[in-house]
Protein backbone atom coordinates (compact mmCIF):
# COMPACT_ATOMS: atom_id res chain seq x y z
CA UNK A 1 0.00 0.00 0.00
CA UNK A 2 1.41 3.40 -0.96
CA UNK A 3 1.44 6.03 1.64
CA UNK A 4 2.28 9.06 -0.22
CA UNK A 5 -0.48 8.43 -2.91
CA UNK A 6 -2.86 11.10 -1.00
CA UNK A 7 -0.81 14.11 -1.16
CA UNK A 8 -1.37 13.87 -5.31
CA UNK A 9 -4.76 14.88 -6.77
CA UNK A 10 -4.22 12.54 -9.15
CA UNK A 11 -7.35 10.44 -10.47
CA UNK A 12 -7.48 6.95 -8.54
CA UNK A 13 -9.07 5.46 -11.44
CA UNK A 14 -5.86 5.64 -13.63
CA UNK A 15 -2.43 3.53 -12.40
CA UNK A 16 -0.38 6.85 -13.49
CA UNK A 17 3.24 5.55 -14.74
CA UNK A 18 3.78 8.43 -16.81
CA UNK A 19 5.27 11.44 -14.06
CA UNK A 20 8.25 11.88 -16.57
CA UNK A 21 5.69 13.30 -19.40
CA UNK A 22 4.64 16.48 -17.48
CA UNK A 23 5.60 15.90 -13.95
CA UNK A 24 2.67 16.18 -10.78
CA UNK A 25 2.43 18.59 -8.24
CA UNK A 26 1.32 17.58 -4.69
CA UNK A 27 -1.65 19.13 -3.36
CA UNK A 28 -0.09 20.93 -1.09
CA UNK A 29 2.70 22.95 -3.59
CA UNK A 30 -0.89 23.51 -5.69
CA UNK A 31 -2.03 25.36 -2.51
CA UNK A 32 0.79 27.50 -2.34
CA UNK A 33 0.36 28.42 -5.92
CA UNK A 34 -3.56 29.02 -5.08
CA UNK A 35 -2.51 31.26 -2.15
CA UNK A 36 0.11 33.86 -4.46
CA UNK A 37 -2.40 33.63 -7.33
CA UNK A 38 -5.44 34.56 -4.57
CA UNK A 39 -2.57 36.96 -3.42
CA UNK A 40 -2.06 38.74 -7.26
CA UNK A 41 -5.68 39.25 -7.96
CA UNK A 42 -6.37 40.79 -4.63
CA UNK A 43 -4.26 43.71 -5.30
CA UNK A 44 -2.44 42.89 -8.74
CA UNK A 45 -0.74 46.32 -9.16
CA UNK A 46 0.92 46.03 -5.32
CA UNK A 47 1.95 42.51 -6.38
CA UNK A 48 3.65 43.29 -9.81
CA UNK A 49 5.16 46.47 -8.12
CA UNK A 50 6.09 46.30 -5.22
CA UNK A 51 6.04 42.51 -4.58
CA UNK A 52 6.89 40.28 -7.72
CA UNK A 53 10.98 41.03 -7.31
CA UNK A 54 11.32 39.77 -4.02
CA UNK A 55 9.27 36.38 -4.58
CA UNK A 56 10.85 35.58 -7.85
CA UNK A 57 14.60 36.06 -5.80
CA UNK A 58 13.18 33.86 -3.20
CA UNK A 59 12.40 31.20 -5.57
CA UNK A 60 15.70 31.43 -7.19
CA UNK A 61 17.45 31.43 -4.26
CA UNK A 62 15.62 28.36 -3.25
CA UNK A 63 16.69 26.95 -6.45
CA UNK A 64 20.33 27.66 -6.72
CA UNK A 65 20.78 25.65 -3.27
CA UNK A 66 19.05 22.57 -4.77
CA UNK A 67 20.98 23.08 -8.23
CA UNK A 68 23.99 24.38 -6.43
CA UNK A 69 25.02 27.31 -8.17
CA UNK A 70 25.09 31.49 -7.77
CA UNK A 71 20.94 32.92 -7.46
CA UNK A 72 21.75 35.60 -9.59
CA UNK A 73 22.97 33.30 -12.66
CA UNK A 74 19.47 31.77 -12.93
CA UNK A 75 16.68 33.40 -15.30
CA UNK A 76 12.93 32.11 -14.79
CA UNK A 77 11.18 30.68 -17.65
CA UNK A 78 8.42 28.25 -18.81
CA UNK A 79 10.11 25.17 -20.05
CA UNK A 80 13.18 23.68 -21.15
CA UNK A 81 12.18 23.94 -24.89
CA UNK A 82 11.92 28.01 -24.59
CA UNK A 83 15.39 28.09 -22.75
CA UNK A 84 16.51 26.54 -25.73
CA UNK A 85 14.90 28.60 -28.50
CA UNK A 86 15.93 31.81 -26.14
CA UNK A 87 19.77 30.01 -26.12
CA UNK A 88 19.51 29.68 -30.21
CA UNK A 89 17.90 32.99 -31.04
CA UNK A 90 20.33 34.99 -28.88
CA UNK A 91 23.41 32.71 -30.29
CA UNK A 92 22.20 33.51 -33.98
CA UNK A 93 21.36 37.16 -33.32
CA UNK A 94 25.02 38.00 -31.84
CA UNK A 95 26.99 36.13 -34.27
CA UNK A 96 28.44 33.64 -32.20
CA UNK A 97 25.83 30.78 -34.78
CA UNK A 98 26.95 32.14 -38.46
CA UNK A 99 27.07 30.63 -42.17
CA UNK A 100 29.38 27.41 -42.45
CA UNK A 101 29.00 26.61 -38.84
CA UNK A 102 28.13 23.32 -37.19
CA UNK A 103 25.16 22.73 -34.16
CA UNK A 104 25.74 19.68 -32.84
CA UNK A 105 22.35 17.43 -31.45
CA UNK A 106 22.50 13.29 -31.31
CA UNK A 107 19.54 11.02 -32.33
CA UNK A 108 18.27 10.61 -28.27
CA UNK A 109 17.95 14.10 -28.04
CA UNK A 110 13.91 15.31 -27.22
CA UNK A 111 12.27 16.08 -30.45
CA UNK A 112 11.09 19.95 -30.05
CA UNK A 113 14.71 20.99 -29.24
CA UNK A 114 15.94 19.21 -32.29
CA UNK A 115 13.26 21.65 -34.25
CA UNK A 116 14.45 24.59 -32.68
CA UNK A 117 18.20 23.83 -34.14
CA UNK A 118 16.78 22.93 -37.22
CA UNK A 119 14.76 26.57 -37.02
CA UNK A 120 17.99 27.81 -35.64
CA UNK A 121 20.00 26.62 -38.69
CA UNK A 122 18.00 28.05 -41.30
CA UNK A 123 17.97 31.54 -39.86
CA UNK A 124 21.70 31.43 -39.79
CA UNK A 125 23.21 29.48 -42.56
CA UNK A 126 24.53 26.94 -39.90
CA UNK A 127 24.63 23.02 -40.26
CA UNK A 128 22.85 20.85 -38.14
CA UNK A 129 24.52 17.39 -37.41
CA UNK A 130 23.19 14.14 -35.18
CA UNK A 131 25.16 11.77 -33.63
CA UNK A 132 24.03 8.17 -33.45
CA UNK A 133 23.90 7.12 -29.92
CA UNK A 134 23.37 3.51 -29.25
CA UNK A 135 20.53 1.93 -28.21
CA UNK A 136 20.41 -0.55 -26.40
CA UNK A 137 23.72 1.32 -24.70
CA UNK A 138 26.48 -0.82 -22.88
CA UNK A 139 28.11 2.32 -20.75
CA UNK A 140 28.14 6.38 -20.64
CA UNK A 141 31.28 6.48 -22.44
CA UNK A 142 29.90 4.71 -25.23
CA UNK A 143 27.38 7.77 -25.17
CA UNK A 144 30.05 10.45 -25.07
CA UNK A 145 32.17 9.05 -27.45
CA UNK A 146 28.93 9.10 -30.29
CA UNK A 147 28.58 12.57 -29.15
CA UNK A 148 32.64 13.48 -29.50
CA UNK A 149 33.29 11.56 -32.97
CA UNK A 150 31.27 14.22 -34.50
CA UNK A 151 33.07 17.35 -32.86
CA UNK A 152 34.60 19.43 -35.94
CA UNK A 153 36.93 22.69 -35.89
CA UNK A 154 33.26 23.96 -37.11
CA UNK A 155 31.06 22.68 -34.27
CA UNK A 156 29.91 26.23 -32.21
CA UNK A 157 27.12 24.72 -29.82
CA UNK A 158 26.09 21.02 -28.31
CA UNK A 159 22.96 19.80 -27.42
CA UNK A 160 23.74 17.62 -24.40
CA UNK A 161 20.38 15.76 -22.30
CA UNK A 162 21.27 15.41 -19.13
CA UNK A 163 19.09 12.81 -18.99
CA UNK A 164 17.34 11.63 -22.54
CA UNK A 165 13.57 12.01 -22.74
CA UNK A 166 12.71 9.18 -25.29
CA UNK A 167 15.50 7.06 -24.06
CA UNK A 168 15.81 7.87 -20.33
CA UNK A 169 19.30 7.51 -20.05
CA UNK A 170 21.45 9.41 -17.94
CA UNK A 171 24.89 11.20 -19.56
CA UNK A 172 27.67 11.42 -18.14
CA UNK A 173 27.60 15.26 -18.53
CA UNK A 174 30.41 16.50 -16.46
CA UNK A 175 33.57 14.90 -18.56
CA UNK A 176 32.12 15.85 -22.05
CA UNK A 177 30.86 19.03 -21.03
CA UNK A 178 34.37 20.03 -19.70
CA UNK A 179 36.31 18.37 -23.22
CA UNK A 180 33.94 20.28 -25.30
CA UNK A 181 34.25 23.99 -23.37
CA UNK A 182 37.82 23.59 -23.33
CA UNK A 183 37.70 23.24 -27.24
CA UNK A 184 35.91 26.50 -27.22
CA UNK A 185 32.92 24.97 -28.02
CA UNK A 186 29.18 25.60 -25.97
CA UNK A 187 27.51 23.51 -24.53
CA UNK A 188 23.73 23.64 -23.83
CA UNK A 189 22.91 21.05 -20.99
CA UNK A 190 18.96 20.45 -21.36
CA UNK A 191 18.46 19.30 -17.99
CA UNK A 192 14.84 18.76 -18.33
CA UNK A 193 14.62 15.55 -15.89
CA UNK A 194 17.74 16.40 -14.00
CA UNK A 195 16.52 18.31 -10.70
CA UNK A 196 14.73 16.08 -8.04
CA UNK A 197 16.26 12.87 -10.13
CA UNK A 198 19.98 13.38 -10.64
CA UNK A 199 21.92 13.51 -7.07
CA UNK A 200 25.08 14.78 -8.10
CA UNK A 201 23.56 17.99 -10.22
CA UNK A 202 25.78 20.43 -9.29
CA UNK A 203 25.97 24.01 -11.74
CA UNK A 204 29.00 25.49 -10.55
CA UNK A 205 31.15 22.11 -11.08
CA UNK A 206 29.71 21.65 -14.56
CA UNK A 207 30.55 25.10 -15.39
CA UNK A 208 28.68 24.58 -19.15
CA UNK A 209 27.56 27.60 -21.25
CA UNK A 210 23.70 27.01 -20.60
CA UNK A 211 22.36 24.60 -18.45
CA UNK A 212 18.09 24.40 -18.31
CA UNK A 213 15.88 22.08 -16.31
CA UNK A 214 12.11 21.95 -15.98
CA UNK A 215 11.19 22.27 -12.24
CA UNK A 216 7.58 20.98 -12.40
CA UNK A 217 8.75 17.35 -13.28
CA UNK A 218 11.13 15.57 -10.77
CA UNK A 219 11.22 19.11 -8.16
CA UNK A 220 7.24 18.62 -8.34
CA UNK A 221 6.73 22.24 -8.70
CA UNK A 222 3.69 23.55 -11.11
CA UNK A 223 3.66 23.05 -14.56
CA UNK A 224 5.52 26.15 -16.18
CA UNK A 225 8.02 26.51 -13.93
CA UNK A 226 11.79 26.32 -15.37
CA UNK A 227 15.23 28.09 -15.32
CA UNK A 228 17.59 28.87 -17.56
CA UNK A 229 21.51 29.22 -16.01
CA UNK A 230 23.61 31.08 -18.02
CA UNK A 231 27.64 31.35 -17.22
CA UNK A 232 28.15 34.80 -16.52
CA UNK A 233 30.85 35.54 -18.99
CA UNK A 234 27.48 35.06 -22.09
CA UNK A 235 24.96 37.03 -19.75
CA UNK A 236 25.18 40.21 -21.32
CA UNK A 237 24.63 38.61 -24.82
CA UNK A 238 21.74 36.51 -24.01
CA UNK A 239 18.30 38.20 -24.40
CA UNK A 240 14.56 36.79 -23.89
CA UNK A 241 12.25 35.96 -26.75
CA UNK A 242 9.88 39.28 -25.41
CA UNK A 243 11.55 42.14 -24.52
CA UNK A 244 9.80 44.10 -22.18
CA UNK A 245 9.48 47.71 -20.59
CA UNK A 246 12.44 47.02 -18.72
CA UNK A 247 14.33 46.30 -21.76
CA UNK A 248 15.77 50.03 -22.23
CA UNK A 249 15.75 50.43 -18.07
CA UNK A 250 18.89 49.05 -16.47
CA UNK A 251 19.27 49.07 -12.95
CA UNK A 252 22.12 50.03 -11.12
CA UNK A 253 21.34 47.88 -8.23
CA UNK A 254 20.43 44.87 -10.34
CA UNK A 255 22.05 43.28 -13.34
CA UNK A 256 20.34 43.30 -16.93
CA UNK A 257 20.34 39.68 -17.32
CA UNK A 258 18.06 39.49 -14.51
CA UNK A 259 15.86 42.64 -14.91
CA UNK A 260 15.30 41.55 -18.75
CA UNK A 261 14.26 37.82 -17.56
CA UNK A 262 12.06 38.10 -14.65
CA UNK A 263 9.73 40.12 -16.53
CA UNK A 264 8.84 40.04 -19.75
CA UNK A 265 5.24 41.55 -20.07
CA UNK A 266 2.30 40.71 -17.58
CA UNK A 267 2.07 36.99 -17.07
CA UNK A 268 1.24 34.64 -14.36
CA UNK A 269 4.71 33.62 -12.63
CA UNK A 270 3.42 31.94 -9.60
CA UNK A 271 4.53 28.25 -10.83
CA UNK A 272 8.05 29.53 -10.32
CA UNK A 273 7.27 31.33 -7.04
CA UNK A 274 5.96 28.05 -6.04
CA UNK A 275 9.57 26.20 -6.45
CA UNK A 276 10.63 26.50 -2.40
CA UNK A 277 7.28 25.02 -1.67
CA UNK A 278 7.76 21.93 -3.36
CA UNK A 279 11.43 21.72 -2.83
CA UNK A 280 10.99 22.08 1.08
CA UNK A 281 7.59 19.94 0.65
CA UNK A 282 9.31 16.83 -1.28
CA UNK A 283 12.22 17.02 0.69
CA UNK A 284 10.08 16.48 3.78
CA UNK A 285 8.26 13.44 2.57
CA UNK A 286 10.87 10.46 3.72
CA UNK A 287 13.05 11.07 6.45
CA UNK A 288 16.14 11.08 4.64
CA UNK A 289 15.18 14.14 2.64
CA UNK A 290 16.37 14.92 -0.93
CA UNK A 291 19.00 12.16 -0.95
CA UNK A 292 16.65 9.53 -0.27
CA UNK A 293 13.82 10.77 -2.47
CA UNK A 294 16.11 10.12 -5.26
CA UNK A 295 17.50 6.90 -4.62
CA UNK A 296 13.71 5.68 -3.27
CA UNK A 297 12.42 6.34 -6.95
CA UNK A 298 15.43 4.67 -8.81
CA UNK A 299 15.47 1.70 -6.87
CA UNK A 300 11.82 1.57 -7.89
CA UNK A 301 12.06 2.23 -11.57
CA UNK A 302 14.98 -0.54 -11.41
CA UNK A 303 12.89 -3.01 -9.69
CA UNK A 304 9.97 -1.98 -12.14
CA UNK A 305 11.83 -2.14 -14.88
CA UNK A 306 13.47 -5.81 -14.01
CA UNK A 307 9.95 -7.45 -13.55
CA UNK A 308 8.65 -6.32 -17.02
CA UNK A 309 11.50 -7.50 -18.45
CA UNK A 310 11.21 -10.26 -16.91
CA UNK A 311 7.89 -10.65 -17.81
CA UNK A 312 8.54 -10.15 -21.36
CA UNK A 313 11.25 -11.77 -22.01
CA UNK A 314 13.75 -8.92 -22.69
CA UNK A 315 16.95 -7.36 -22.01
CA UNK A 316 17.20 -4.02 -20.13
CA UNK A 317 18.55 -1.65 -22.86
CA UNK A 318 21.40 -0.01 -20.44
CA UNK A 319 22.86 -0.62 -17.08
CA UNK A 320 21.51 0.61 -13.90
CA UNK A 321 23.73 3.30 -13.40
CA UNK A 322 22.46 5.28 -16.63
CA UNK A 323 19.23 4.86 -14.95
CA UNK A 324 17.64 7.69 -12.91
CA UNK A 325 13.85 7.60 -12.16
CA UNK A 326 12.69 7.04 -15.85
CA UNK A 327 13.12 3.50 -18.07
CA UNK A 328 12.96 2.74 -21.34
CA UNK A 329 12.62 -0.69 -22.42
CA UNK A 330 11.99 -1.92 -26.12
CA UNK A 331 9.29 -4.02 -26.97
CA UNK A 332 9.60 -7.10 -29.05
CA UNK A 333 8.92 -6.52 -32.33
CA UNK A 334 5.70 -6.66 -34.65
CA UNK A 335 4.35 -5.61 -37.51
CA UNK A 336 4.24 -1.99 -38.05
CA UNK A 337 1.65 -2.30 -41.02
CA UNK A 338 -0.67 -4.94 -38.87
CA UNK A 339 -4.40 -3.69 -40.55
CA UNK A 340 -5.29 -5.16 -36.98
CA UNK A 341 -3.86 -2.73 -35.32
CA UNK A 342 -3.82 -0.02 -37.46
CA UNK A 343 -7.60 -0.54 -37.71
CA UNK A 344 -7.87 -0.56 -33.90
CA UNK A 345 -6.27 2.59 -33.19
CA UNK A 346 -8.22 4.50 -35.83
CA UNK A 347 -11.79 3.37 -34.84
CA UNK A 348 -10.96 4.33 -30.77
CA UNK A 349 -9.93 7.89 -32.61
CA UNK A 350 -6.77 7.69 -30.40
CA UNK A 351 -4.47 10.81 -29.92
CA UNK A 352 -1.50 8.30 -28.69
CA UNK A 353 1.61 7.03 -30.84
CA UNK A 354 1.17 3.05 -30.85
CA UNK A 355 -2.59 0.98 -30.44
CA UNK A 356 -1.03 -0.58 -27.56
CA UNK A 357 -1.19 2.81 -25.31
CA UNK A 358 -4.60 3.27 -26.36
CA UNK A 359 -5.33 -0.44 -25.16
CA UNK A 360 -3.29 -0.52 -22.41
CA UNK A 361 -5.15 2.46 -21.17
CA UNK A 362 -8.54 2.27 -21.91
CA UNK A 363 -8.74 -1.69 -21.04
CA UNK A 364 -6.25 -1.48 -17.99
CA UNK A 365 -6.51 2.11 -16.82
CA UNK A 366 -3.20 2.24 -16.92
CA UNK A 367 -1.43 5.22 -18.62
CA UNK A 368 2.30 5.09 -19.84
CA UNK A 369 3.83 6.02 -22.98
CA UNK A 370 4.28 3.80 -25.77
CA UNK A 371 5.54 4.54 -29.52
CA UNK A 372 7.25 3.16 -32.59
CA UNK A 373 9.41 4.09 -35.24
CA UNK A 374 7.28 4.65 -38.45
CA UNK A 375 7.41 1.84 -40.83
CA UNK A 376 9.60 -0.29 -38.40
CA UNK A 377 9.17 -2.80 -36.35
CA UNK A 378 11.05 -1.10 -33.14
CA UNK A 379 8.99 0.19 -30.41
CA UNK A 380 9.02 1.22 -27.00
CA UNK A 381 7.87 1.69 -23.77
CA UNK A 382 9.13 4.34 -20.73
CA UNK A 383 8.11 4.08 -17.13
CA UNK A 384 8.86 6.77 -14.43
CA UNK A 385 8.63 5.96 -11.03
CA UNK A 386 7.77 8.60 -8.10
CA UNK A 387 7.03 8.30 -4.54
CA UNK A 388 3.17 7.51 -5.68
CA UNK A 389 3.61 4.71 -7.42
CA UNK A 390 4.45 1.14 -6.24
CA UNK A 391 5.72 -1.77 -7.28
CA UNK A 392 2.34 -3.70 -7.46
CA UNK A 393 1.47 -1.23 -10.23
CA UNK A 394 4.19 -2.29 -12.50
CA UNK A 395 3.38 -5.94 -12.01
CA UNK A 396 -0.38 -5.04 -13.26
CA UNK A 397 1.60 -3.10 -16.07
CA UNK A 398 4.19 -6.25 -17.26
CA UNK A 399 0.71 -8.38 -17.28
CA UNK A 400 -1.36 -6.14 -18.82
CA UNK A 401 1.39 -5.59 -22.02
CA UNK A 402 2.11 -9.36 -22.28
CA UNK A 403 -1.38 -10.47 -22.60
CA UNK A 404 -1.88 -7.23 -25.09
CA UNK A 405 1.61 -8.82 -27.36
CA UNK A 406 -0.42 -12.13 -27.43
CA UNK A 407 -3.44 -10.88 -28.68
CA UNK A 408 -1.62 -8.72 -31.24
CA UNK A 409 -0.32 -12.29 -32.75
CA UNK A 410 -3.83 -13.80 -32.99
Amino acid sequence: MNTCAHHWALDPAITYLNHGSFGAAPRKVLETQSDLRARMEAEAVKFFVEDYTDLMDAARRALADFVHCNWQDLAPIANATTAVATILDSLVDSGRIAPGDELLINDHEYPACQNNFRRAARRSGAKVVTAPIPFPCPDPQAANDAILEKVTAKTRLVLISHVTSPTGLVLNVAPLVAELESRGVHCLVDGAHAPGMVPTLNLNSLNASFYTANCHKWICSPKGSAFLHVRRDLQDELRPLALSNNAEKPNPDRSHFLTEFDYQGTSDQTAFMSIPSAISFMGALLPGGWPQLMQHNHDLCIAGRNLICNELGIEPPAPDSMIGSISTMILPPHDPHNPALRERLMRRKSAYHDAIQDHILRDNHIQVPFWGLAGKPERFVRISAQLYNSIEQYERLAKAVKAALETEKR
